[in-house]
């Protein structure tokens, strides 16, 4: 089994190739779906695949996917399309744990199948059991192997995949972006541009309404204001406004600040530098300057423009976010502090 899997890594090319959308267990097939779902269906089944609980498998550390994150939503169709066929067409791949483990078994590839049949199992159909193929594989095959599958996932973030990658350079590559990328078939230039996206700040992160906006494009735009620690300093503190204001509007149900509002209030920030006691903080929704805040002798003015079509809440939320922002900057200036 070994060898088939080895000849995937070798054949199956890393990027999207036009093709017919397929869909089994709720989902398009990614190309190592198909290559495993084909071998299932010729060689037969009972030769080629265990069946086991999902208990008897933990999650091998090193695949990018965030497995809590997996959620009855989010599987929904694959849950749907198992308990239907009595168990999944396509196998998940396995190791074998090393003998000390509790669980027999380590899953490399399938952690959705592993999940949906999981969930399956605890909600009326605890007969169902996860088809699985065992591999022998090393780390760093198993990591390439999960790269190909996840590369065709939409619900892989990049900033997983990059997170990911940033552990593997050393783990699996002993800290040689040049040897991985010719590994992954990236461009050096490409990888470094994922590894630029995982370093980004925590703060940073937490200024975006979702994980799932934060990309490389956005990276590529930041990464340089946070290499200077002058502009690093200013936009970490923006950003952090940004987070707080973000945590409010989900608490409350508005809308959040989308991701190009974000890049660019942390842009600014960065690049005009926070505002003196005696400059003025420009108020930007969605792109558009909308009004200015200017320190006064007595505490602060406001200037606004309110378009026919300005959304008054988040105008409003806006201007709450920056005038606290400006007090807490002024009473970290104040030498009587």
């Amino acid at each position: 089994m070994g060898n088939f899997v080895r000849d995937i890594l070798t054949t199956l090319s890393y990027e999207p190739e036009p093709r017919e959308v397929l869909h089994a267990e709720g989902e398009a097939l990614s190309r190592l779906d198909q290559r495993l779902a084909g071998m299932v269906q010729g060689a037969g089944r009972s030769r080629t695949a265990i069946s086991i609980r999902p208990a008897d498998c933990s999650v091998w550390d090193g695949n990018p996917r965030d497995v809590p994150g997996l959620s009855v939503e989010s599987c929904r169709s694959l849950i749907e399309s198992i308990a239907q066929e009595d168990g999944n067409r396509i196998p998940v791949l396995v190791r074998h744990n090393p003998p000390e483990a509790e669980q027999p078994y380590q899953l490399l590839v399938g952690s959705r199948r592993r999940f949906a049949v999981d969930w399956l199992n605890h909600n009326g159909r605890p007969e169902i059991r996860l088809n699985a193929m065992i591999v022998d594989l090393s780390d760093e095959e198993a990591f390439r192997l999960a790269d190909i599958e996840n590369r065709e996932r939409q619900d892989i973030t990049e900033l997983d995949r990059a997170r990911s990658y940033q552990a593997a350079v050393d783990r699996f590559y002993n800290g040689v972006q040049s040897r991985m990328a010719e590994a992954l078939n990236l461009s050096n230039s490409q990888l470094s541009r994922l590894l630029a996206l995982a370093q980004m700040p925590d703060e940073v992160v937490e200024a975006f309404a979702t994980r799932e906006e934060l990309r490389v494009r956005h990276s590529e735009v930041l990464t340089p204001l946070l290499r200077r620690p002058e502009q690093r300093e200013r936009l970490i503190f923006a950003a952090r406004a940004i987070g707080q204001d973000q945590q409010r509007r989900a608490a409350t149900g508005e809308r959040m600040i989308p991701a190009a509002a974000v890049l660019t209030r942390l842009k600014q920030a960065a690049q005009e530098g926070t505002p003196a006691r005696n400059s003025e903080t420009p108020l930007v929704l969605e792109e558009e300057r909308v009004g200015r805040l200017r320190p006064v002798r007595d505490g602060l003015t406001l200037d606004l423009t309110v378009g026919r079509d300005t959304d008054l809440d988040r105008l409003l939320a806006l201007v709450r976010s920056a005038v606290l922002e400006a007090r807490a900057r002024f009473a970290a200036d104040d030498p009587r502090d």
